[in-house]
């Protein structure tokens, strides 16, 4: 059962806001609460946190386990003269899930904007058009302003952080969660949930809990905070596309929200190492926790980057399920991230020089 304060840090995660390029307010949680279980926190060049805990041997493998801090989101533009907001997409957006959303932009100082993402009316246009899907060019954010000038006052600026306005619910008292940014707000959560887990349990490697920036855009961070850590095993802790929602079929996707974590065997950035990708499922089988071996043809995670790092570093992807992706509202189960968790801070207590020697070799 998730206790109250692994909720709170989950509803935290979810509510700060955070696109790619933009992700300060998550990497200041990701600091603040990394710093209770170890004392060395560090930077990549792009911003990437990466927090370092020393096992029992000083000289065990570095075992690094990462989510990303950015969600989906928008960018602003340019102001029309009459306080309209243009925007750019920042990452894979579906037009037909952001009209009518409403929306936060964040201007340099700091300050909160409110918005919401508008169009011409279905009113004015011809059946064709009409019946098209709304191309995102033509879309614009009403702030409520009367003026380019107005809209300048409140310190709105091209640059700009614009990003989905939803709060965080849980679904009816069930164990079904809501909020925006699970992806990958929740691969964060993760990452630092293993790094306290293994912090007061103790383990054998050097392990490296990170998160990073830029994967919206292409998996950025990833290739900079792997290359600083330079380590032997590689986790990549994100989001999956779920299967069990109205016209889904088994070619699409076949997760179920609370049938465990995903274990990814092909993506489009990466087919995982094979002996890792084998442990992984034999601790599983050994823990007795739910896992989903899951194929994801149109999309793809960090371990994309991490695994053609330097030389190559041997790398998985273990991600949540979450329903309604790259959207406003998306849905995650908490025993997902439960299992999750503790499937990855069981792999990485078993992962001693030996093991990870043995997993190296060909």
């Amino acid at each position: 059962m998730l206790d109250k304060k692994d909720e709170d840090l989950l509803v935290r995660l979810t509510s700060a806001n955070g696109v790619p390029g933009n992700e300060g307010q998550v990497r200041d949680i990701f600091k603040e609460e990394a710093s209770k279980y170890t004392d060395e926190v560090f930077f990549d060049g792009l911003g990437s946190v990466i927090s370092k805990h020393q096992g029992a041997d000083e000289n065990a493998p570095k075992i690094f386990f990462a989510g990303h801090m950015d969600e989906v989101g928008f960018m602003v533009t340019n102001i029309t003269d009459k306080g309209f907001i243009e925007f750019q997409t920042l990452g894979g957006w579906w037009s037909q899930v952001m009209l009518a959303q409403q929306v936060t932009i964040t201007t340099r100082n700091g300050e909160e904007v409110h918005g919401v993402v508008g169009s011409k009316p279905p009113h004015v246009l011809s059946m064709e058009v009409r019946n098209k899907v709304y191309d995102i060019k033509d879309m614009f954010i009403d702030i409520g302003a009367s003026s380019k000038e107005e809209a300048s006052a409140w310190g709105i600026r091209p640059g700009d952080m614009i990003t989905p306005f939803i709060e965080y619910k849980r679904m009816n008292n069930s164990k079904f969660m809501l909020a925006k940014a699970w992806d990958n707000r929740v691969g964060t959560a993760v990452s630092l949930k293993v790094l306290e887990n293994l912090a007061a349990s103790g383990h054998p490697n050097t392990i490296f809990a990170g998160a990073n920036v830029m994967e919206e855009v292409g998996l950025r961070g990833a290739a900079t905070s792997t290359h600083l850590v330079n380590p032997d095993i590689g986790f990549a802790l994100d989001t999956g596309t779920a299967g069990d929602t109205p016209g889904m079929t088994p070619k699409e996707a076949t997760s179920v929200l609370g049938e465990g974590p995903q274990i990814l065997i092909f993506d489009a950035s990466m087919i995982p190492h094979k002996k890792l990708r084998d442990f992984v499922i034999d601790v599983a089988d050994e823990m007795e926790i739910p896992y989903q071996l899951t194929v994801i043809t149109g999309g793809g995670t960090d371990a994309g980057k991490m695994h053609t790092s330097l030389s190559g570093v041997p790398s998985l992807a273990i991600t949540v399920p979450v329903r309604y992706l790259h959207s406003h509202t998306s849905m995650i189960h908490e025993d997902d991230y439960l299992n999750t968790v503790k499937l990855v801070t069981e792999v990485v207590k078993r992962m001693d020089a030996k093991t990870v020697a043995k997993l190296r070799e060909f």
